[in-house]
C-alpha cells in the first residue's frame, strides 16, 4: 500500500504567511558562506543542508489521505482542504480514475470542508463518489455544508453519481484491502480506520484523545493495533497543553510515543498539527518525541512527521 499525505494541519487551513517566509530567507541568508555560491552544485549543496524548517514546510492544508494498493480502488481518508491538491493530481493522470472511496472519521469543518472544491473529478458525470461513515444521516451531514448562505451551490452540482454506504460491520473490503474501524474519543466521536493489504496494515487515528481505555490489553484493542505496520495518530499538544486542553480531543506527542511502544507499532507518524505553530515548533516537537522514544529504550519503532506530499510504501 501506497499512503499519501494531501493535508496534515488540524482545525483550520494555515497558509505561510509572509512575515513567515521572509524570516526563513533571512535565516538562509545568515548561513551562506562564499564557498556556497561557486557554482550550481555548490548551491545546491548549500540549499540541502538547510534545516527543513527552513527549506521546506509541513504544509499547510487540512486533513485529507490517499492509500493506493495493488487491484484496488483509490481510497481515500477525509475530505478536509488537502484534497483539492488531491484532486489536482487525479486531473493530470493519462488514466482517469472514474470511483473514489472517501471515508470520513467525522465531520468537523476541517474534514469536510475541501469536498466542494473537489474538482473537476466530483463534477464529472461520469465518475462516481461513494461515501463511508458509520452515521446514519451521511447523506444529510454532507449536503448541509453545501447549502446558501453558506455556499453558492448545493451538492447537486457535483454532477458525479454518488452512493451512501452506512458502515455497520466491523469489516469491509474494497479490491484487496480489508478495512476496519473503530469509535475513538473526540467532541461529537471519530473514527479510526485500519487498511490492511497483502499481511501489511496501517491505521490512521485522527482527532483522537487517547485515555487509559485505549491502552488495555482486550481483545478488541489487539486485534485493532496491535503490531500495525504504520499508526497516523493525532499528536498534536504537548503534554502540558494536552493536560490543559482536556477533553478537547487532541492527544500529546508523549503519549503518542507510550502508544505506539505499548502496541508494538513500527512507524509512528505525528498528525494533526496544531495551527498555532510554526514549522520550527513541529519540527521541534518531532525532535522531542524522537528524544522521549530513546528515553523508553523502545529503539525498535521509527517516529516520523506528517508532511504534505509525502508518501509512505508499507
Amino acid at each position: 500500500m501506497i499512503v499519501k499525505f494531501w493535508g496534515v494541519r488540524g482545525s483550520i487551513p494555515t497558509p505561510l504567511t509572509q512575515s513567515q517566509l521572509k524570516s526563513r530567507i533571512a535565516a538562509a541568508v545568515a548561513r551562506i558562506r562564499p564557498p556556497d555560491l561557486e557554482s550550481a552544485d555548490s548551491r545546491e549543496a548549500f540549499l540541502a543542508k538547510l534545516p527543513p524548517y527552513i527549506f521546506g514546510t509541513v504544509g499547510g492544508n487540512t486533513t485529507c489521505l490517499s492509500v493506493h494498493a495493488p487491484n484496488s480502488p483509490l481510497l481515500i481518508i477525509d475530505a478536509g482542504s488537502g484534497i483539492r491538491e488531491l484532486a489536482a493530481m487525479v486531473n493530470q493522470q493519462t488514466k482517469k480514475i472514474r470511483a473514489f472511496h472517501i471515508f470520513f472519521t467525522h465531520f468537523h469543518w476541517d474534514h469536510l470542508q475541501g469536498l466542494p472544491f473537489f474538482s473537476p473529478a466530483g463534477y464529472t458525470k461520469s465518475n462516481t463518489l461513494y461515501f463511508y461513515s458509520p452515521k446514519r444521516n451521511l447523506e444529510e451531514i454532507i449536503r448541509g455544508q453545501m447549502v446558501p448562505p453558506y455556499f453558492p451551490v448545493d451538492l447537486d452540482a457535483m454532477a458525479a453519481q454518488k452512493r451512501y454506504i452506512r458502515l455497520q460491520e466491523p469489516t469491509a473490503r474494497l479490491g484487496e484491502v480489508e478495512i476496519r474501524w473503530k469509535n475513538m474519543r473526540h467532541p461529537g466521536g471519530s473514527v479510526a480506520y485500519k487498511m490492511s493489504h497483502n499481511g501489511r496494515s496501517m491505521i490512521f487515528s485522527t482527532d483522537t484523545e487517547l485515555s487509559p481505555e485505549d491502552f488495555k490489553r482486550t481483545p478488541e484493542n489487539k486485534r485493532f493495533f496491535e503490531n500495525a505496520d504504520l499508526l497516523i495518530l493525532d499528536s498534536q499538544y504537548t503534554l502540558g497543553e494536552a493536560i490543559e486542553k482536556y477533553d478537547w480531543g487532541h492527544t500529546s506527542y508523549s503519549m503518542a510515543v507510550d502508544f505506539a511502544a505499548e502496541w508494538n507499532i513500527r512507524t509512528l507518524v505525528l498528525f494533526h498539527h496544531e495551527p498555532l505553530y510554526n514549522d520550527r515548533k513541529i519540527y521541534g516537537m518531532l525532535n522531542s518525541a524522537e528524544w522521549y522514544r530513546e528515553r523508553l529504550g523502545k529503539k525498535q519503532f521509527r517516529v516520523l512527521l506528517a508532511i504534505e506530499g509525502m508518501e509512505l510504501d508499507i
